[in-house]
């Protein structure tokens, strides 16, 4: 991150956009649609280095090779046409640019509804896969509130990426960290993977 050019999309409250300037960030953006999770991004933010703007990911425009780094988190499974954003970031990075989000996983997002199936007891029996090759939007349930998420697969992720000027890095289903892997609330975490990590390299 030393010296380097940040975008993050879909900052939210801004963890991100501090991490980065803390680490050595020449400069950072935060980009999200929510003014209300900016305002406490802002209050939140004492470096120089951020700034942030509201906008939605798919109409927010930038310059050519204007950064160095584009970040997002748990964002781009709301966005309909990950292709499409994909090849704008391509656009905004300059050249050996980094793009690394981390997305739901296509296991996770395939059925939709995001809830274990529980056997007489109410333990956790398995998790529901079906509809994997019917990309597209998904009604689930976040914080008591039913969101629309959009299902993409494995394939359409990774060769929306090599296909639109990007070579592939580091691919990671992320489990609980070792220490954690004893807890009761980790135990379904080790069975089915809910976060997907890639980092890809502009070409």
């Amino acid at each position: 991150l030393t010296n380097k050019r940040v975008l993050d999309l879909g900052c939210g409250y801004g963890w991100h956009c501090r991490y980065a300037a803390d680490h050595g960030a020449k400069s950072v953006l935060g980009v999200d649609a929510s003014a209300k999770m900016l305002a406490v991004a802002q209050q939140q933010t004492h470096s120089p280095k951020i700034n942030y703007q509201q906008h939605d990911i798919e109409t927010f425009t930038a310059p050519p090779a204007a950064y160095d780094i584009v970040i997002s988190s748990l964002v781009l499974h709301y966005l309909a046409d990950f292709p499409a954003v994909v090849r704008h970031i391509h656009q905004w990075l300059a050249p050996r640019g980094i793009f690394q989000f981390t997305i739901e996983h296509p296991i996770f997002t395939a059925e939709g509804h995001q809830d274990w199936i529980k056997d007489a007891q109410g333990q956790p029996e398995y998790f529901p896969v079906d509809h994997y090759f019917t990309e597209g939007p998904r009604q689930a349930d976040f914080a008591g509130s039913v969101v629309t998420k959009y299902h993409h697969t494995l394939t359409t992720l990774v060769d929306g990426l090599l296909t639109n000027g990007f070579q592939l890095q580091r691919l990671i289903e992320p489990q609980p960290a070792p220490e954690l892997r004893h807890l009761p609330e980790m135990q379904t975490s080790l069975r089915v993977p809910m976060m997907l990590i890639i980092k890809a390299q502009k070409i």
